[in-house]
């Protein structure tokens, strides 16, 4: 493969039909790539808005974390190893104590509990589609979608074995998670 732009790290993996953890872990630290069903997907960096909306998420999952059941929150680039070739890696994520032991040094190995994903125009299928059937089979329990564009927030929770949308604000009202008791984001706090 060919050097990435923008100083981003040289990526030199032999070509193959389906890549696994371990090709991945060859990777160097910061490669802009994830691995969906063997192949490595390449993602842009993100823009300023988009980075403003993970801080925002971020921390007001943080704060409610502290002041509730306590468990850890993570923002990317962290990797969350689904499968021997699936290893994503949410905008944010939250772990609860009770999955505290899939938190290791260099990945979270499983599912966690919620994560969210901020979409933009080059990732938005990805997201929105692939992804969710990710989260869905590794067993995320909610997933929130934000898109910055639209001003719109879903909140994905999971029924049995499949991510079924339970709430879906657009510019107005309050996103509010089944997951966690209490955890509301206002709108108009977050665009």
């Amino acid at each position: 493969m060919a050097p990435s732009v923008r100083d981003r790290p040289e990526v030199d993996l032999p070509e193959k039909d389906r890549y696994t953890y371990e090709d991945y872990q060859q990777l160097p630290e910061g490669a802009p790539y994830e691995l969906i069903r063997g192949h490595l997907v390449m993602s842009p960096s993100p823009t300023v808005q988009h980075q403003r909306l993970v801080f925002r998420l971020s921390k007001a999952l943080d704060v409610y974390r502290s002041e509730n059941e306590g468990g850890e929150v993570l923002l990317s680039p962290m990797d969350v190893r689904l499968s021997d070739e699936t290893v994503v890696q949410p905008d944010v994520l939250y772990v609860s104590p009770n999955r505290a032991e899939r938190i290791g040094e260099q990945e979270i190995e499983g599912a966690p509990d919620l994560v969210m994903e901020v979409v933009s125009p080059s990732t938005s299928h990805l997201d929105v589609f692939d992804k969710k059937r990710l989260y869905e089979q590794g067993g995320v329990r909610e997933y929130w979608i934000v898109d910055p564009e639209t001003e719109t927030v879903e909140v994905h929770t999971l029924v049995e074995t499949e991510l079924t949308l339970h709430e879906r604000r657009v510019e107005e009202g309050a996103a509010t998670s089944v997951l966690l008791e209490g955890f509301t984001i206002a709108l108009g706090n977050l665009f």
